[in-house]
């Protein structure tokens, strides 16, 4: 599918999808409960599917409830053989993985289209540590684990995705029988294994830490929680590029949205505020309201799924906009160094990137673009965001990439006063 976006304003009121960094934690933390899990709020992108999938690849029933909530209750028994299919989702692979082979004798673990091409290697060193043996391919998936766990303190080193951490956090919290050590030389996403921390202790198993650099699991310290539904809560990372959309063009008002969230990508607030936009918190609902909007720093090493809307939004302000923490965006659905790039390129915006830093020359007046996401969510949502602030309409490849996050993206621009056609390849 492709879609053609018209420029134009947005004006209205949405729900806030739901986060599907929560949304996996929360699938991730049923797995290690003896009791049934309800989940209310689970989105219906292709990650969360994907982790669901595992669930029932890992004994667990998984049952749709008639107020749309959703029930994990645990198997009798694990096979001795499993196969994960993580589809193309990262955090399945690195979060589920070490949850999987604690209890299964053999384990094969694969997914679909880039995952295939990310980086693993940590995640086969990790549970190297924990004594199982690890085969993988060259560093990438597919990857088969076996044997059984040595449970002892970890040293992760300098592994620098903060899902190998949370893996090996979640692993260890279902199934370590003493007091165990996991520590790391180098964290980044610190707000994403907040994220982790706080979704363990809703669960019951409250991990200590000093600063990210040492983490107690200590089962002593659990304690079953009230067995009451967990709700996920709305996702800032597919927020932020409606709320980039109000600030560039109109009003929107996000609802479902914690403003006190553990969520890495809630930084978008920040950086609005410093951008000039204006912006009001009631509850759960976050409105932002357009305004003339300046350039702007900011560092994005620990927020990197940001990096392609604060391109959009820099695009949009007046000067010279720094966006820092490119070395974070190799390794994502696509090389975001060069996909956010070329977008910049094709939409006629100014910009250069010199070392870590990505400069963006802000303006007013876009070319008419024909963009290429390369498969990338993330790309095609901001690229439809950009088209928003055109001269004409924009064109996107393969734009049905977004289900991987947010399936109803284009619905909910809709929905807000935004033209959006959709199409079967070039026409």
């Amino acid at each position: 599918m492709w879609a053609v976006v018209e420029p134009g304003s947005l004006r209205g009121t949405v729900q806030a999808p739901p986060s599907k960094s929560y949304g996996q934690r929360a699938i991730a933390a049923a797995l290690l409960m003896p009791t049934p899990t309800i989940l209310v709020g689970l989105g219906a992108d292709n990650d969360t599917r994907a982790a669901l999938g595992i669930a029932e690849a890992l004994g667990c029933t998984v049952s749709s409830l008639t107020d749309g909530s959703v029930e994990i209750r645990p198997g009798s028994r694990v096979p001795e053989q499993v196969v994960l299919d993580c589809g193309e989702s990262g955090l399945a692979a690195r979060l589920f993985t070490p949850i999987a082979a604690m209890r299964c004798p053999v384990l094969s673990v694969s997914g679909h289209g880039s995952l295939l091409q990310r980086p693993m290697g940590g995640l086969g060193r990790t549970l190297t540590q924990l004594g199982f043996a690890v085969q993988d391919n060259h560093g990438r998936l597919p990857l088969r684990v076996t044997g059984t766990p040595s449970f002892k303190d970890i040293d992760l080193g300098t592994e620098s995705s903060s899902q190998y951490l949370t893996g090996i956090l979640f692993a260890l919290a279902g199934n370590a029988d003493r007091r165990i050590a996991v520590r790391t030389a180098h964290v980044v996403s610190k707000p994403y294994i907040d994220l982790s921390l706080q979704v363990l202790e809703r669960f019951g198993f409250p991990v200590a830490t000093a600063g990210y650099s040492e983490f107690i699991i200590n089962p002593a310290s659990f304690a079953p929680p009230p067995q009451q539904p967990v709700v996920v809560e709305g996702d800032w990372s597919s927020a932020a590029f409606l709320l980039v959309a109000g600030a560039l063009t109109g009003k929107v008002t996000l609802e479902g949205l914690n403003p006190n969230s553990a969520q890495a990508d809630r930084n978008i607030l920040e950086v609005l505020r410093i951008a000039g936009a204006r912006i009001s918190i009631l509850d759960d609902s976050i409105t932002v309201d357009g305004a003339q909007l300046d350039a702007f720093e900011t560092d994005a090493t620990h927020c990197p799924d940001l990096f392609p809307i604060l391109a959009v939004l820099a695009a949009g302000c007046r000067g010279e906009s720094e966006i820092r923490g490119l070395h974070r965006l190799f390794d994502k659905e696509s090389n975001r160094v060069e996909s956010i790039g070329e977008m910049l390129l094709r939409f006629g915006v100014g910009f250069s990137m010199d070392n870590d830093v990505l400069y963006i020359k802000g303006q007013r007046g876009r070319l008419p673009a024909e963009i290429d996401p390369y498969n990338d969510h993330r790309i095609a949502m901001a690229a439809a965001v950009m088209a928003l602030t055109g001269a004409k309409c924009t064109t996107i490849k393969d734009a049905d990439c977004i289900s991987k996050s947010y399936p109803a993206f284009f619905e909910d621009l809709r929905t807000l006063g935004a033209n959006v056609r959709y199409m079967h390849g070039r026409q």
